[in-house]
């Protein structure tokens, strides 16, 4: 096992869920599917399972049960054992003849007292008892039809899907979101008797939802078992006033304690909320390959973080579509592939031109080591060329199985290259420009008057036009690079000309994207009317305020923008890019933006930074175009939001 780190924390999990999975049917939900995806790889289960009589199946209520030559059932799941779950495990088991049972869920058992309303002083009277989990096992014998029947239930920490050993995703948590000042009005009329919330400031945990706290306590849980993991004693710090509640949930994590007491060394743990900063998530300011891959390639069904790779190319079939399904896809995770994860290490890290060169020498190079008829071109690299280099490879089944890793990501960065939507790149990075340059000069009315010649139905639009996804992408630039602003008659009467435009244009499309079926509600283009849209377009703008308004309880990192003057232009400057700034400057005072989180009396003595140890920078974030995750270590795109 490698030194402490979050590929070896999900690696040592997956290895407690290998020991009990030989000769079982296995069934994963897609988080942990997506955990093994990235940290193992489903081989390593496949080969754990053993038997060709022994599956993987997808957890879910219509999933096949288990025939009489399968006696066994493994169930690994990323949530608690509550409600629907519990019923699911028991549909399966009823209409299967298992004899031994094994649950593997990712929440600690701490947490599952939680869900079951047992106090915390009682909680605290239970440590080292699972009377919980020992409460299922004997309803897995009673499902199963005898009380002799073997059944285990037990918590391994399956949080992360590691995706680089510095950058870790949560996709468990892919729907946590930062709160907006919208949802004030949601918790005042979830605690009507209750004094009412003025603002986020106000907003702490026992404000929140039973359902969002309980989330909270989840995350914070797997939290607590990496930091046990690294063997670290964790100060809490955070920006925002979600990440202050998960913070200050993880500093008073009771279960903690003790771990935190035996704990050898330290590290100091910052909570971002993204929402504080979407410029970033939704511009193109990054000349980053691996940025361009997940944008432009399809998602990989299930995965809130892989792409879908087209692997026709490197088979005799033809380039029709209706051959795109009849080979499985590719994709980027390549957890047991060495030289292929040292080619996505480079390519996370390094800029656009540089990686697609560090792609034509792995492809080089592997051809060379399996003695195919290489020849060489140097200077600008080109899709035409990568592709006569994975070509090489086509009729050579063993040189196929060894460079199979390396052959996805080169087929990745040739489809992306060749992608129409790459074109678009370079268009939407000029406008985008040319926002930043206008929001220093102009009115919020001016610059948002731009947009409208964009807003086209679709029978008017060309190749070259946004669509309307596309559009409301930069509708998030917009809002969330200018940040707060006066509404004046002037914006208001280009607001109102602009949802106008939308509210045609949505009706006016001849089919919904599911974006777009989720912002309507409608299914189907023929469900929607001008009705429908215009309550749709009115709710948009009024989440597109709220993310303006996202900074203006700061004091210090009111602004991404720094504006142009006569020797330069308007530039983006990321938050989380100013955040480590300002903890890693000793000549500036202590930011007042980024609140410690205590965890008792020691820790309130505590001033200034210097309990800033190992930084691990959390960041709480939606990305719905490009398909990323909520919570990221370190940072998930390093060039635009760090600068490195």
């Amino acid at each position: 096992m490698s030194a402490p780190g979050v590929v070896s924390f999900t690696q040592q999990g997956w290895e407690q869920v290998l020991a009990k999975v030989k000769r079982a049917v296995v069934y994963l939900d897609a988080a942990c599917a997506e955990s093994l995806h990235w940290g193992c790889g489903s081989t390593r289960l496949l080969e754990a399972v053993g038997g060709p009589e022994f599956h993987l199946r997808e957890f879910q209520s219509d999933a096949v049960g288990g025939g009489v030559k399968q006696p066994k059932a493994v169930f690994v799941l990323s949530c608690l054992l509550k409600g629907r779950t519990v019923e699911t495990i028991r549909d399966i088991i009823c209409r299967s003849h298992f004899q031994y049972c094994v649950v593997v869920t990712a929440v600690s058992h701490a947490v599952h007292l939680t869900a079951n309303h047992v106090p915390a002083a009682a909680a605290a009277e239970l440590e080292g008892q699972h009377p919980v989990f020992e409460q299922l096992e004997e309803k897995l014998c009673e499902w199963m039809g005898n009380m002799n029947y073997t059944a285990e239930v037990l918590h391994v920490p399956l949080l992360l899907a590691p995706a680089a050993p510095h950058l870790a995703l949560t996709p468990a948590f892919a729907s946590l979101f930062p709160l907006l000042p919208q949802d004030v009005h949601l918790l005042n009329s979830a605690r009507p008797d209750k004094r009412r919330l003025g603002s986020l400031g106000e907003v702490d945990a026992s404000t929140l939802t039973p359902k969002l706290l309980l989330q909270i306590r989840c995350l914070v849980s797997g939290l607590s078992s990496l930091c046990e993991h690294l063997g670290v004693r964790e100060e809490c710090f955070a920006v925002g006033s979600l990440s202050r509640i998960i913070a200050a949930d993880l500093a008073n994590y009771a279960p903690a304690k003790n771990r935190r007491k035996n704990a050898t060394g330290r590290a100091s743990v910052v909570f971002v909320d993204r929402t504080l900063d979407l410029t970033g998530a939704v511009g193109h300011h990054g000349d980053n390959l691996v940025e361009k891959i997940i944008s432009v390639l399809p998602q990989l069904p299930g995965h809130t973080n892989d792409v879908m790779v087209n692997m026709v190319e490197l088979t005799a079939l033809q380039q029709e579509e209706e051959n795109q399904n009849v080979v499985a896809p590719g994709c980027l995770a390549q957890s047991n592939d060495t030289a292929a994860k040292a080619l996505w290490e480079a390519l996370l890290n390094t800029k656009h031109k540089e990686a697609v060169m560090e792609v034509r020498r792995h492809l080089v190079e592997a051809a060379s080591r399996e003695n195919l008829p290489i020849k060489m071109s140097m200077g600008r690299v080109s899709p035409g060329q990568l592709t006569s280099y994975i070509q090489l490879f086509k009729n050579n089944l063993k040189a196929l199985r060894n460079h199979c890793g390396l052959l996805q990501l080169g087929l990745a960065t040739v489809q992306t290259l060749k992608h129409p939507q790459t074109a678009k790149w370079d268009n939407f990075l000029a406008f985008e420009r040319l926002l930043l340059q206008s929001i220093g000069e102009s009115s919020m009315s001016i610059v948002l008057s731009q947009l409208l010649p964009m807003i086209k139905p679709s029978t008017q639009r060309t190749n070259d036009d946004y669509n309307l996804e596309e559009l409301l992408i930069l509708l998030i630039y917009i809002y969330s690079v200018t940040g707060e602003f006066v509404v004046d008659k002037d914006l208001g009467d280009t607001e109102e000309k602009v949802k106008k435009a939308l509210a045609q244009a949505f009706c006016e499309e001849s089919e919904l994207s599911p974006l777009l079926q989720k912002i309507t509600g409608c299914d189907s283009s023929i469900n929607l009317t001008s009705h429908k849209s215009k309550i749709a377009v009115d709710e948009l703008f009024s989440t597109l305020r709220d993310i303006a308004g996202a900074r203006s309880l700061m004091k210090q990192f009111k602004s991404v923008c720094v504006p142009g003057n006569h020797g330069h232009q308007a530039i983006y400057k990321p938050l989380l890019k100013q955040v480590v700034e300002e903890i890693f400057n000793p000549e500036k005072p202590d930011p007042v933006d980024i609140e410690h989180m205590s965890s008792g009396l020691t820790d309130l003595l505590k001033t200034g930074f210097s309990m800033f140890m190992k930084v691990i920078l959390l960041s709480t974030r939606l990305l719905k175009p490009l398909n990323i995750p909520e919570l990221l270590f370190a940072t998930d795109r390093l060039h635009p939001d760090l600068g490195f």
